[in-house]
């Protein structure tokens, strides 16, 4: 029988000297029990080792995939005859062994015995191969892990937590060079601020125009639309500006340059964005849109982390420091967080906002697992039809409106008056009248109740008196000791 065994640096095939050791298998381990002994009991045949660790990585990931790779059907067919019998310790590796080169394969309790003692003294059965296979050990695990990690450049996710982050640093380096370009030109020409309020079409508007003496003769219809061209001129005729030098221009039009490619290149971040979202998680980019989506997996620090949320932590993921400021001090939590730009609760009423945004969470957290865990295949379906039913519950708790208050559907009966009066009848009670003057004759009882209450107030009064007595006989005392 031969034997079939991968190693990191290649291929071994072994011959068993005695078949009748695999059939008692609780005794194969003593067969092993040292390498004299595994070297007695095996026999190398043949070993075809990796020319390169990318050959080694290729026959361990194609065997994982389930194929043959060439460098072993090359060493099976050359070495192994179709009347032999191949001992595997892989029983899919033998069902394709069997498929594409018509071998018998066996796999069974002691081919598994048998490959834990091969593995055991495996340096001592390949003898002069020993150095190859310990340099390849780690060149090998190397490789392999990195071959593992290295998934589809498309749906790597720290591009798109990179690209969000830039996208809002952006945004805010962008309003503060527009805010002081408007502020700085406003001092040569005020009124074109509030007549131009895009900050693109400004700072165009203002490198055409230049000094505001020139915005008469310069056509600005490739910026600006008629209207705002015409009251732009007219401003500029009668504004009421200082002045400025032609070095003061030179830099406001540096700034306007700036503006301009700052923009052009936050519209082409936010293209790639998109397209990014739309490979990575269409079913989310549906759901919510790439910037909401794109924020939530920024904030979680990847999709598989998003993934892994339940529904009741990605409605309120973005409001932590709310909901423990709730916490802290007893009152109501946050009903949504980044959720809340989404467009689905920015179309629900204010009564509905909580509600939707409890929905869709629940929507998101689902679509998130099947983007990160499921394949390809699903495509955006999933997020598509969940968009159409949130839409559709929308719609129906719109028209319904809100709910009644429980209890006030029941219509109570109007009550009326009776018309029957009844009198009380003394004679029911309990207590009779003979016993009323009962205490009529212990009339002298309060008079020494009285007497008793003076007695003890006296008492009260008394008793201060006799400490402040007993306090001045001890000072007497003392004084008396003192001058003994």
């Amino acid at each position: 029988m031969l034997i079939l065994y991968e190693t990191p640096a290649g291929y071994a095939v072994f011959k068993m000297t005695d078949e009748k050791k695999l059939k008692d298998v609780d005794n194969i381990y003593e067969h092993f029990s040292t390498a004299s002994k595994a070297q007695s009991a095996l026999e190398l045949v043949s070993f075809k080792k990796f020319k390169t660790t990318a050959e080694a990585v290729e026959g361990a990931t194609a065997i994982a995939d389930g194929k043959l790779n060439k460098t072993l059907k090359k060493l099976l067919k050359s070495k192994v005859d179709a009347s032999e019998k191949l001992a595997v310790g892989d029983s899919k590796l033998g069902a394709l062994i069997k498929d594409q080169l018509e071998l018998s394969c066996v796999n069974n309790a002691g081919v598994n015995e048998l490959m834990r003692g091969i593995r055991l003294h495996i340096d001592s059965l390949l003898g002069e191969h020993k150095a190859e296979l310990s340099a390849m050990n780690l060149a090998l695990a190397h490789s392999l892990g990195r071959y593992k990690v290295k998934f589809n450049p498309e749906k790597i996710d720290t591009m798109i937590v990179q690209a969000v982050s830039l996208l809002d640093d952006l945004d805010k380096e962008l309003n503060n060079y527009a805010m002081r370009l408007r502020e700085w030109y406003g001092w040569h020409f005020p009124e074109i601020g509030k007549i131009v309020p895009d900050h693109q079409a400004f700072a165009k508007t203002v490198k055409l125009i230049g000094m505001r003496q020139k915005a008469i003769n310069t056509d600005l219809s490739g910026v600006l639309p008629e209207e705002l061209e015409t009251r732009v001129k007219e401003e500029a005729e009668m504004s009421m500006g200082t002045d400025i030098s032609p070095i003061d221009l030179i830099h406001i039009e540096e700034l306007c340059d700036q503006v301009i490619e700052l923009t052009q290149y936050r519209a082409q971040l936010s293209d790639y964005l998109k397209n990014r979202m739309s490979a990575l998680a269409p079913n989310l980019t549906v759901l919510l849109g790439e910037l909401v989506g794109a924020r939530l997996i920024s904030h979680a620090g990847s999709l598989v982390n998003l993934a892994k949320y339940p529904a009741s932590t990605v409605q309120i993921l973005g409001a932590e420091k709310a909901l423990f400021r709730a916490l802290k001090s007893k009152k109501d939590t946050p009903k949504y967080g980044l959720i809340y730009h989404a467009a689905l609760v920015g179309q629900a009423p204010p009564k509905l906002k909580g509600k939707m945004a409890r929905k869709l969470a629940a929507k998101v957290s689902l679509s998130t697992r099947i983007d990160a865990l499921a394949d390809d295949s699903q495509g955006a379906t999933v997020g598509l039809e969940s968009r159409a039913l949130l839409e559709d519950q929308l719609r129906n708790e719109e028209e319904r409106g809100p709910k009644r208050v429980s209890g006030t559907g029941h219509k109570q009966d109007k009550y009326q008056f009776k018309s029957e009066t009844f009198e009380y009848d003394e004679s029911a009670d309990g207590v009779k009248k003979g016993k009323k003057h009962r205490l009529d004759d212990d009339e002298e009882l309060p008079q020494k109740a009285k007497k008793i209450k003076l007695e003890e107030d006296e008492e009260e009064v008394e008793a201060p008196k006799s400490d402040k007595k007993k306090k001045k006989d001890k000072k007497v005392k003392k004084e008396s000791e003192g001058e003994e």
